[in-house]
């Protein structure tokens, strides 16, 4: 028994360092998922993230050495994890708080101010258990190097399991709230466990006080509760009704943006201008080739594949969508049937793709992009060429833009990086506007055969529809704009999109 003592006593500093800095990598990770539907995920928000974390580790260890030689005792130690666990339950009701304290902010200080304020301080709080419990356990100098290089390996250990533990498996389980909370719980187990924090009257009770308040107004002001319908390991997804072009409509967000508007009677209803362009593409290829095989990259709302399944009901339709909680809320709430013809894979496009039968697609269309976030090996010069290999000899490839059409980077780059794999790419939109600079959703087609307005005009009446939206851009418009500026070719070891796309980012925002 006491040999059993002996060894749970030698364990304990490195359980504590283990379970504090585990604790707080999980905030970390799921700062990112808070933020989400408030701000999005871009470069910004990981980077403030980041930077604002490290920050708070920085100088939590600093104080803590600090604190470590003036109050050695493991009542120091209690009091610091007890006050880690009011800090971290803090950051559920502060998430309202600071986004409307910081509103009308500029968007780039919004972010930093906003991470700050959620996530600055229980960082700094964590970022002193490790100088205390390294100054508690330090018995002879002789031997100092020896103690400090186990403990922080420890404390290293469990901030690497605390980032697999909560991006693999916590917030999908869990979901955020509850992952937060329990943070904030096991911080004050530890604190009353290891930490002798009962010595401590003043600061125990009046730290006790505030955690019960701040657990009080959470559940009282609802900030337990997520925003998301669904939080799945990628987004925070929602769904909810409206009406809209004289129906009622169901508009799927993922994190924060609005990424589709479904008619759940109508397979046929499109909102976004490039669906449109989609649409009259896929029945140009369907007219030529009936029935169609079909490769979507990206599922979201289903709405393309849910009108080919409907206006071309022979055809094969397959969905790369990487996140199966997209698909299953596409299912629950947005009409894509259960026993639809829809093949949905759960992977991502690139590694689903290494599986796929060369030449045997006739049309295949990307919508996995937008100005918020953009998947950047689906933008290279080797992706292409994997399209294209899985192209028959007149397919076609069409891909969703969102960019500006003279000052943007990223669709010049998306257009010479694909011209350099399809002897023909056209640049669509709804209409003639090609010398407008707003933010627009263009439409990138790549082929091995020539395509005109006319043939697609045609191909279109013949299936009765008299009357198409896309427009080609011009061709000597066409060659001027590709030529203005030196565009690079994205490639797997060059892919700068999110400075490309970082303009359109701040001034969406």
């Amino acid at each position: 028994m006491n040999v059993l003592v002996r060894v749970l006593t030698s364990l304990r500093p490195y359980l504590i360092v283990f379970t504090a800095s585990a604790c707080g990598l999980i905030i970390e990770i799921v700062a990112g998922r808070i933020l989400a539907p408030v701000i999005g995920v871009s470069l910004y928000t990981w980077t403030s993230i980041i930077g604002v974390v490290l920050a708070g580790i920085s100088i939590g260890n600093y104080v803590g050495g600090r604190i470590a030689d003036r109050f050695p005792s493991t009542t120091t130690l209690g009091v610091i994890l007890l006050a880690g666990g009011v800090a971290s339950a803090g950051i559920l009701p502060l998430v309202d708080l600071a986004s409307d304290a910081f509103k009308h902010v500029p968007v780039l200080p919004r972010i930093v101010l906003l991470t700050a304020a959620l996530f600055f301080v229980p960082s700094l709080i964590l970022g002193m258990v490790t100088p205390v419990v390294i100054k508690l356990n330090l018995r002879d100098l002789a031997h100092a190097g020896n103690v400090v290089g186990k403990i922080y390996a420890v404390s290293t250990a469990g901030s690497i399991f605390g980032t697999f533990i909560t991006g693999f498996v916590l917030i999908q389980l869990l979901g955020t709230r509850s992952v937060v909370l329990i943070v904030s719980l096991v911080l004050v187990a530890m604190a009353f466990a290891f930490g002798s924090v009962w010595r401590a009257r003043l600061p125990g009770i009046g730290l006790s006080a505030i955690l019960a308040g701040v657990i009080s107004f959470s559940v009282l002001s609802d900030a337990l509760d997520s925003p998301c319908q669904v939080e799945s390991n990628y987004f925070c997804i929602k769904v909810r009704a409206t009406d809209l072009d004289d129906r009622e409509v169901r508009v799927l967000s993922l994190d924060a943006l609005v990424h589709s508007y479904v008619d759940v009677d109508d397979p046929t209803y499109m909102r976004y201008s490039y669906e449109k362009v989609f649409a009259d593409l896929a029945t140009f290829v369907g007219a030529r080739e009936p029935p169609m095989n079909v490769l979507f990259i990206g599922g979201g709302g289903y709405t393309m594949p849910r009108f080919l399944e409907t206006a071309y009901p022979n055809s094969t339709l397959q969905v790369a969508e990487i996140d199966p909680e997209v698909t299953r809320v596409a299912i629950e709430y947005l009409g894509l049937g259960r026993n639809s013809r829809i093949v949905t894979h759960n992977e991502d496009a690139r590694t689903l793709m290494q599986g796929l039968a060369p030449g045997t697609f006739d049309l295949i269309m990307g919508d996995a992009f937008n100005d918020v976030s953009v998947p950047y090996h689906l933008t290279t010069l080797e992706f292409n060429r994997s399209v294209r290999d899985l192209l028959t000899e007149d397919g076609v490839y069409a891909v969703n833009i969102v960019d500006k059409m003279h000052s943007g980077k990223f669709l010049r780059a998306f257009e010479k990086t694909m011209r350099q794999v399809f002897p023909y790419v056209y640049v669509l939109r709804d209409n003639d506007l090609w010398a407008s600079n707003d933010r627009y959703m263009f439409v990138v087609v790549g082929s091995r055969l020539p395509l005109s307005h006319e043939s697609i005009a045609i191909a279109n009446l013949m299936e009765g529809k008299p009357l198409v939206v896309l427009r080609f851009m011009p061709s000597e418009s066409f060659r001027r704009w590709s030529t203005a500026e030196t565009a690079v070719v994205l490639t797997d070891d060059f892919v700068p999109v999110d400075g490309m796309l970082a303009p359109l980012f701040l001034e969406s925002r």
